[in-house]
């Protein structure tokens, strides 16, 4: 018996992995987000398969029915959105099933920022401008941030943040960022990305938070900042000149 937890992705139900859609297609028990993970991703499930949803359940709970499953020796498919590698809560449920000697496997997932990257059309990192994304969030009620891992700190860099869960602070992102950034840096902010209500605001640091003020839900949404976002007189990467000598070209 195996705990299989699998990145579902950012939403979109064809989004998942094929390595995700086989594990689902032969697992007796899933148990998924129910608030986040779409209906279409589950069936991929089997018919007669046991389907718990974790939305209203507690750390204890999660792991009792995981316990449960194991105890009958029935795979399970753990189903988490985005990548199971940030802001998964899953570094928790491993040290439990650690401690009680059951099995588990990860399947990665497409991250917000590559979904919410793909929907812009574009690059976050671009020769010369930035080449590094900052994965970060803001301070809230689940889980404090390390003092070391402040906006401030992150935003010395100049380089591409992708800001997660901190949407509803926007205001105080913007405040934080635009010393450092300026009130002319390009800002979006990507809500619900890959899904059928997708919305993409595309504004700069001194206006996002009167967009922001149009979305009815603030939920699942992504604050992307940085000059790349805006940037389109930057110089080529070499990776394609005809004079860059590399391994595979002669």
């Amino acid at each position: 018996m195996t705990v299989y937890f699998i990145g579902a992705g950012p939403g979109a139900a064809d989004l998942i992995t094929l390595r995700a859609r086989d594990i689902l297609a032969r697992c007796p028990v899933c148990l998924y987000a129910g608030s986040i993970i779409p209906d279409d991703v589950l069936v991929h499930c089997p018919e007669e398969a046991r389907l718990v949803n974790t939305a209203g359940m507690s750390l204890s709970d999660i792991v009792d029915e995981l316990r449960r499953a194991h105890q009958q020796g029935q795979d399970v498919a753990r189903l988490h959105s985005g990548d199971l590698s940030i802001y998964s809560a899953l570094a928790e449920q491993l040290r439990c099933l650690r401690a009680e000697g059951i099995p588990y496997q990860l399947c990665p997932g497409v991250p917000a920022f590559a979904a919410a990257a793909a929907a812009l059309g574009q690059e976050l990192t671009l020769p010369e401008v930035a080449q590094s994304l900052v994965i970060t969030r803001t301070q809230g009620r689940a889980s404090a941030m390390p003092s070391s891992e402040s906006l401030e700190n992150f935003a010395k860099t100049g380089t591409t943040l992708a800001i997660h869960l901190s949407v509803h602070a926007i205001d105080d992102v913007v405040a934080r960022l635009t010393p450092f950034y300026g009130d002319c840096c390009p800002v979006v902010v990507v809500f619900r990305a890959s899904h059928s209500d997708e919305k993409i605001l595309r504004a700069s640091l001194s206006s996002i938070a009167k967009e922001v003020e149009t979305l009815s839900e603030k939920r699942s949404a992504l604050i992307l900042v940085g000059p790349a976002l805006g940037e389109s007189d930057f110089k080529n990467s070499a990776l394609y000149s005809g004079e860059h000598q590399r391994l595979f070209r002669a």
